[in-house]
Parts: structure tokens; C-alpha cells; sequence
């Protein structure tokens, strides 16, 4: 597939596009505050792009898509801001819940949701559930996610299962690790997107990242479009991935 890229024509090759993308989805705060609104306004206009981007990955074939939406450092942001995040995230899984058949995407959460508010746990279990037959996007939502706070839940339950007698603690491998984690079953993502030009990965699935290929862009979340998207997996397509060995 070919698109217009910023000094040419550009071609995808449709049967390496990455099967899991990842995306630190950053800046919502600085596009409203450059346009005088408020941070309410820049947080709505990222979740208008990441309908955006969602359909466009769905399109170019893309399997599965990561956004980290919340994390658990966010809860250190104002409480007004914080309140307005979680309206604009109820909003969000009520949309989705109503047309959630025609979109196609399988939605799941990663991430601990024991300190969000039940409506909106139970929003999350609704749309999970009226989505898990869709065999569109695997759309992944990161909320009250932070890595670290992910393998540390994961060493306590794996602690648990080794003091149960469940397993010794040389069966402890890869495998036991990953099955363990808020991501059990979905591959290691390929690429990982960070928008706003900061060059760090914050705490964004710290486990999963080891081979990840980044792409960091300058765009302010809300600025990011479906050509932009596709520039990312044209860049990915291009690079020379040896996963620690030679070729």
C-alpha cells in the first residue's frame, strides 16, 4: 500500500506490518494549554485521536493496539484534572458499549483496576464482555497501569503459587513470568509510538518492551493523525531488527 509521506510517495508493505503497536500517548496537556483551553479540552481531544488512530491500525492490518491511557503516577495530578479524566473515560466506554458492534474492536484492560470507581469497573467489564466474540482490533487500555506496579503483582502471585506448592522456584522462567503478567497471551509489541518528543518509556510495560522498536515523535497527541501513524510503521519497516544477534 502506498501513502504520501511528508517529502514522498511511500510504500507499506501490507505482510510486515507489526501485528502489536504501542502507544505513551502525551501532550493532551500542552495542545489545549497552547490554544488557551483547558486540560479537560486537550484530554478530549486525545480520545477523539485515539479513535482516529484505532481505525487507521485496524485498516493497515494491525492485530493488536496498547494505549497507555492512565497510569499509576497520574493519580498524582490535580484532583480536578484527575475527575476529568475519568468523566471523559466514562464517556468513552459508553460510546463504546453502544456502537461497539459496528467498530468491531475486542477491548480488554490491562493494568489494576481495584482503585478506579465501580461504575466505571463495571463499564469496563461490560464493554470486555459485549466485545470478546469481535474479530476486529484487540484494542488494550492501559489504566492505573504502571510497569513496575504490573511485576510486582505479578512476583506476589507467583510467590504464592511457588509457597502453595503449585511450582518449585527453578520453574520460574520466561514463560511462567510473561502467562503471569496483565498481558498473559498477547505478543510483545513490535513498535512502540511516543508522541509530544519526549524520549522516555515511563513506566509502559517495562517487561514487554525488551525488543520493541520506538519511534518518538515531536506532534502533540492530539496533532497525531492516520499519516503519521503510517510513517511510524514505514520507519519500523525499514530498520534492521536482530533480537541481540548478527545477520
Amino acid at each position: 500500500m502506498f501513502f504520501k509521506g511528508d517529502k514522498e510517495e511511500l510504500a507499506i508493505d501490507a505482510e510486515r506490518v507489526p501485528k502489536h503497536i504501542a502507544i505513551i500517548m502525551d501532550g493532551n496537556g500542552r495542545w489545549a494549554k497552547k490554544r488557551g483551553l483547558s486540560r479537560k479540552m486537550g484530554h478530549k481531544a486525545g480520545a477523539d485521536t485515539l479513535e482516529k488512530i484505532s481505525r487507521c491500525a485496524q485498516d493497515l492490518g494491525v492485530k493488536h493496539l496498547t494505549v497507555y491511557a492512565f497510569s499509576t503516577e497520574n493519580w498524582k495530578r490535580s484532583e480536578e484534572e484527575v475527575s476529568a479524566i475519568m468523566d471523559l473515560l466514562r464517556k468513552y466506554l459508553d460510546e463504546h458499549i453502544k456502537k461497539c458492534k459496528k467498530d468491531n474492536f475486542r477491548v480488554n484492560m490491562i493494568g489494576d483496576p481495584s482503585r478506579l470507581d465501580r461504575d466505571i469497573q463495571e463499564k469496563i467489564n461490560t464493554l470486555t464482555s459485549l466485545t470478546k466474540d469481535n474479530t476486529g482490533l484487540y484494542l488494550h487500555i492501559a489504566l492505573n497501569y504502571g510497569g513496575r506496579d504490573e511485576i510486582e503483582r505479578m512476583v506476589r502471585k507467583v510467590a504464592a503459587m511457588a509457597a502453595a506448592g503449585d511450582m518449585a522456584a527453578e520453574d520460574i522462567d520466561d514463560k511462567i513470568i510473561s502467562e503471569n503478567l496483565d498481558t498473559a497471551g498477547i505478543p510483545d509489541p513490535e513498535l512502540l509510538i511516543r508522541t509530544s518528543g519526549e524520549l522516555r518509556i515511563s513506566n509502559f510495560l517495562l517487561w514487554q518492551l525488551a525488543y520493541t522498536e520506538f519511534v518518538f515523535s515531536d506532534k502533540l497527541w492530539p496533532d497525531y493523525n492516520e499519516n503519521d501513524l503510517k510513517e511510524a510503521v514505514y520507519n519500523y519497516q525499514n530498520r534492521d531488527r536482530r533480537f541481540g544477534g548478527r545477520k
